[in-house]
């Protein structure tokens, strides 16, 4: 094996990479995971969720020294409002978070990271 490199992440590939996955599993990956609006952050989430979170939490909830630019839905996550028959667009299931904050609580509710 190369030094310093590593086989693709993606199960039963074998391709040698720095890190991660390769190219052409990061973009069938993508591909299923279909675009922001297939996922559910179209008009109406930016229009209600995320206005509605921003106008709440103008400053960020975590830290409270950076204003908020990210509308992140807490305690539960969109899939776990939609499996409950709740409303992942109502403001009331958001917070809002300054952008380092944010990456941090992924990295602290999603390990593995947002693609986990």
């Amino acid at each position: 094996m190369a030094k310093g490199l590593k086989v693709c992440s993606t199960p039963g590939c074998p391709t040698l990479v720095a890190q991660g996955r390769c190219e052409p599993c990061k973009a069938k990956a993508e591909k299923r995971r279909g675009t922001s609006a297939q996922r559910g952050y179209g008009r109406r989430h930016r229009d209600r969720f995320r206005k509605g979170v921003l106008d709440k939490n103008p400053v960020c909830v975590i830290c409270r020294n950076a204003p908020s630019t990210v509308a992140d839905h807490y305690p539960l996550d969109r899939r776990q409002l939609v499996a409950k028959s709740l409303d992942p667009d109502d403001p009331i299931y958001g917070r809002g978070l300054c952008a380092p904050c944010d990456s941090a609580q992924t990295a602290l509710r999603q390990p593995g990271g947002w693609n986990a």
